[in-house]
């Protein structure tokens, strides 16, 4: 990362862990069309096919983390399945302890503001382990010193994850057809959202927060097209 550890100027500075999922993907797009954002750190595992004169790549080890370059912000959209992960630890290894390593190396970078992309239902008191965990991420973050926390919680996301590379979700997938029929009846809340609104919503929202903010999926449905 020795390319990168220079501020820039002026601007701000924000870092994307998990840039190659579907909202992580959105978020990168318009962080880089910000013009009040100077950089826009993508941390992925695998080189990222985007190119932009403020986005800088950087391959890492989430387990391992380098010293960070000097952020303002952080997003969270690190996340994965159990089916894909192959057990819950696995699972947990991801959407947990990978996410919280990120918010952890960015605040050691200076970053005071943080996004993240959780999921609708999340409660660590749930008895359902992907919410449980994903309440449990929340909780962490919001135990750290971070001047202003975003969680998003969106419903199914609707995005084309084969375009990206990535294993297309049974359960997106059956969500989507039954809501193609029932979406009248269905209440906005637990509609399939788009990805793009989710980081419409995120990168609007961190800059100006203070303290924990939580948006629900209703409220980020047409993010991207108001903004």
């Amino acid at each position: 990362m020795a390319d990168a550890l220079a501020a820039p100027a002026a601007g701000r500075v924000a870092a994307v862990a998990g840039a190659s999922g579907l909202v992580g993907r959105c978020l990168i797009e318009r962080l880089c069309a910000d013009p009040a954002v100077a950089e826009v750190h993508a941390l992925v595992r695998r080189p990222l096919p985007l190119a932009h004169p403020r986005l800088r790549c950087h391959v890492v080890d989430v387990a391992a983390l380098p010293a960070l370059p000097p952020l303002d912000e952080v997003y969270l959209a690190l996340g994965t399945t159990i089916k894909t992960a192959g057990s819950q630890a696995a699972f947990r290894a991801v959407d947990f302890d990978a996410n919280l390593a990120v918010a952890q190396a960015a605040l050691a970078a200076g970053a005071r503001r943080a996004g993240l992309v959780s999921a609708l239902g999340a409660s660590a008191r749930s008895s359902v382990f992907y919410s449980r965990v994903k309440g449990e991420l929340e909780e962490a973050l919001a135990a750290l010193p971070f001047e202003a926390l975003v969680i998003a919680r969106p419903s199914m996301l609707h995005g084309d994850r084969h375009a990206l590379g990535q294993p297309v979700r049974r359960g997106e997938l059956l969500w989507a057809r039954m809501e193609a029929v029932l979406r009248p009846i269905v209440p906005r809340r637990l509609r399939a959202i788009a990805a793009a609104d989710v980081a419409a919503a995120l990168a609007r929202a961190v800059p100006a927060a203070r303290g924990r903010e939580v948006l629900d999926s209703s409220a980020m449905q047409g993010a991207a097209a108001s903004s």
